[in-house]
């Protein structure tokens, strides 16, 4: 075969696949009962990929198995998509943005750019502060340059400035999906993910924009760094971390430039007209793009208005953001023109949005603050949206306001509304997020007023900021009983999610709550989830200690034997975590004597497995492994008492203590089997934190059995899952472990 001659993706993973094998074609076509010349088709690249029969019987003669088996069953199905169509609408969904057709005062750094771009593509990142004209920038680039990318230019909006940004495993998804890979055949794992978008871009010339991103962490699973390609990331940070990239740092318009901007919008002969007034409005809009950008669309829409007048309106410190009334922040007259442009009712919903607890909002929280049909509160949406008052989202039919707006925003609800209208959507928030929480119970029907707990959990999901800040505001206004309420609801929801949310203080505010109300019953049951969120989500043991006993103290006091219980089952395992292994037993002991009072789903399990692991502690590996044996044949047994989710996650915490209990007979390789059930099980449930911890015990036992590959894959995947700051402890771990390894 010519050396230049283009394979297919899965012609290159076959044979990467026979090579490592040290076979020929013709054995391979022995042991796999195809053809020489069949093979020879498939790696060549004369046909796309195997049939999906033909494919399984390569994996099995070639011996793969766990995530190399996968990965090219995968590979091989996305041979097989043929479907232009689809794959068009899809890639649709990563487009390039359309550019300005007004950007001015660019063209220094669009040189800049350009340079860096010569000198040998790779990754450009342009950073700099809001409204600097990061994104606008960087769309004209990606446009100016379009035509030297053949094989595709894609666009990710990575919301990095939200609380929560997207992750660098869902970005992935939908670049993987724009590049019609179907969604059932999208690898798990981010490294998978990762490893299968630079495979797919082997060989083409790609452009791809990852705009607004919150950190090195964040883009370095997406870099397109292939020769021919290119990668041009937008952030407010510098990301200096960021290794083989270029900066451009991006600074506020020089006067010249914003003038030209300016004269772009409203047209050249106006500001001809009046220099100085041009000059001035310019400085009073902080040269900032987008202050600049929303005055000239305010006066190319009112052509009978001089740029004196305006300026004159902007140099009222009236008509400006009061606190932010200097240099290049200066945009309340810039907003105010825009808000006082747009309808009654769109002024009205503007307003109202800012008793938004969050960073953003849907249909649904724009028709409960506005109190308006769906149908009006799309078309005020949309009105908005022109008038640059809000921003769009990556999440369709979502909107948020640009950070300066927002505070305009809420100066002019304090302006010209009823303060009463703040509790219209903080009610709704706190009542459906403890409604919908309350179908994670263990013996909750399938769906409620809300709907099925499928949608109730991508409601918690979407809405997460907004219902985290309706309880932090509900808290601050003494509104004990809705936020001990919406606490004591999420205890099963949490579970399995500890690192989705800040439960600790979720918990903390019910518990203060509880108290306030003089509750002492639900005063107890949150302090226990206090101590649980303390040890899994802070590593703080010493803290979850205080909160179980002050929850035992409690629960003693009122005769709560439910909460004496979890308390007991809490404290059996944190005292395990501070070194006290005798007073660990015998709270342990206590409550799993005391769990036969609660039903099987509603703690007795979590009861048994915690002694379990006690067992363990004290080298008593037979019956901690009865232990755990009994509680995974008990679920079996009572699966059909509870719903799919919580079954799920109790077998995968059953696996996990059956692999701890072998892994500590020094039984590696049983015990990297459980762990990978373990680890499987809690990916298909959504348990990050649960996957990562299975991840790293898989890893090491699969070091400790020699089986370095396998050790190498699980580790990674523990660093990859670990990166959050709370995580610092178990990703130092993982690399610890994957120092051990030998080099590849």
């Amino acid at each position: 075969m010519e050396e230049n001659e283009k394979r297919s993706v899965f012609g290159k993973l076959l044979l990467e696949h026979r090579r490592a094998a040290g076979w020929t074609q013709e054995r391979l076509a022995e042991a796999s009962g195809l053809s020489v010349r069949a093979l020879r088709e498939l790696e060549r690249g004369r046909a796309r990929a195997a049939q999906q029969r033909s494919a399984e019987v390569l994996a099995d003669a070639l011996g793969l198995t766990g995530g190399d088996r996968e990965f090219f069953l995968t590979v091989a199905k996305q041979g097989r998509r043929r479907n232009p169509a689809l794959a068009a609408h899809v890639a649709a969904t990563c487009a390039l943005p359309a550019p300005l057709t007004d950007l001015s005062g660019r063209e220094s750094e669009l040189e800049q750019l350009s340079v860096k771009i010569t000198e040998g593509g790779g990754v450009v990142a342009i950073v700099g502060q809001a409204g600097v004209g990061k994104t606008a920038l960087a769309v004209t680039a990606a446009d100016r340059w379009r035509t030297d990318y053949p094989d595709g230019c894609f666009a990710v909006d990575l919301r990095g400035m939200d609380e929560e940004p997207v992750s660098a495993r869902t970005a992935l998804d939908r670049l993987l999906r724009a590049l019609d890979v179907a969604p059932g055949q999208v690898p798990a794992s981010e490294g998978d993910r990762s490893a299968l978008l630079r495979m797919l871009l082997e060989g083409r010339k790609i452009l791809l924009l990852l705009d607004n991103a919150a950190d090195e962490a964040q883009v370095r699973p997406l870099l397109v760094t292939g020769p021919g390609c290119l990668t041009l990331i937008t952030c407010r940070r510098t990301l200096a971390g960021l290794e083989g990239a270029r900066w451009l740092s991006l600074e506020p318009l020089s006067d010249g430039g914003a003038t030209g901007l300016l004269a772009k919008i409203v047209g050249e002969d106006r500001v001809r007209a009046e220099p100085a007034a041009a000059r001035e409005l310019v400085e009073l809009c902080g040269y900032l793009p987008l202050a600049v950008r929303i005055a000239g669309n305010r006066l190319a829409t009112r052509p009978q208005w001089s740029l004196a007048q305006l300026a004159d309106r902007l140099r009222d410190e009236s008509t400006r953001l009061r606190a932010l009334a200097a240099g290049d922040l200066q945009l309340r007259s810039a907003f105010d023109l825009s808000y006082r442009g747009v309808s009654a009712g769109a002024r009205r919903l503007f307003r109202r949005l800012a008793t938004v607890p969050g960073a953003d909002f849907g249909l649904e929280l724009a028709a409960v603050v506005s109190g308006a049909s769906d149908a009006d509160v799309r078309e005020h949406l949309d009105e908005l949206f022109d008038a640059s008052l809000v921003q769009s989202t990556a999440v369709p039919e979502r909107h948020q306001f640009h950070d300066l707006i927002r505070l305009f925003a809420e100066e002019r609800f304090e302006a010209e509304e009823d303060p009463a209208a703040r509790d219209t959507v903080l009610a709704h928030l706190l009542d459906k997020a403890a409604e919908a929480a309350r179908l994670f119970y263990p013996k909750a029907p399938e769906s409620g007023r809300f709907g099925s707990r499928d949608e109730n959990a991508r409601w918690l999901d979407v809405e997460g900021d907004n219902w985290v800040a309706a309880q932090r505001v509900a808290a601050r206004k003494g509104w004990h009983r809705e936020v001990s309420g919406l606490a004591v609801a999420l205890h099963w929801y949490s579970d399995g999610r500890s690192g989705q949310r800040p439960w600790w203080e979720i918990f903390s505010l019910g518990a203060a709550a509880a108290n306030a109300l003089g509750n002492a019953a639900d005063e107890a049951k949150l302090l226990n989830f206090v101590g649980w969120a303390s040890s899994v989500c802070f590593n703080d043991d010493e803290g979850a200690v205080e909160a179980h006993r002050r929850a035992l103290d409690i629960a003693t006091r009122i005769g709560d034997r439910t909460q004496q219980t979890w308390a007991s089952i809490y404290l059996g395992q944190v005292l395990r975590y501070v070194g006290r292994e005798a007073e660990a037993f015998e709270y342990a002991e206590r409550g799993y004597e005391s769990a036969g009072e609660l039903p099987f789903w509603d703690g007795q399990s979590s009861a048994r497995n915690v002694y379990g692991h006690t067992l363990l502690a004290a080298g008593r590996h037979s019956e901690a492994l009865a232990v755990h044996r009994a509680v995974l044949a008990d679920a079996e047994r009572l699966a059909d008492e509870t719903y799919p989710g919580l079954y799920r996650m109790l077998r995968a915490l059953a696996l996990r203590a059956i692999g701890d209990v072998l892994a500590d007979l020094a039984e590696w390789r049983e015990a990297a089997g459980y762990y990978r059930t373990s680890r499987w099980l809690s990916w298909e449930g959504g348990f990050g934190v649960m996957e990562a911890i299975c991840a790293l015990r898989e890893g090491r036992a699969w070091r400790e059995a020699g089986a370095f590959e396998e050790a190498r894959e699980c580790l990674t995947l523990a660093v990859e899952l670990s990166s959050a700051p709370a995580f610092s402890a178990r990703r130092k771990q993982a690399l610890a472990e994957l120092a051990l390894l030998p080099s590849s």
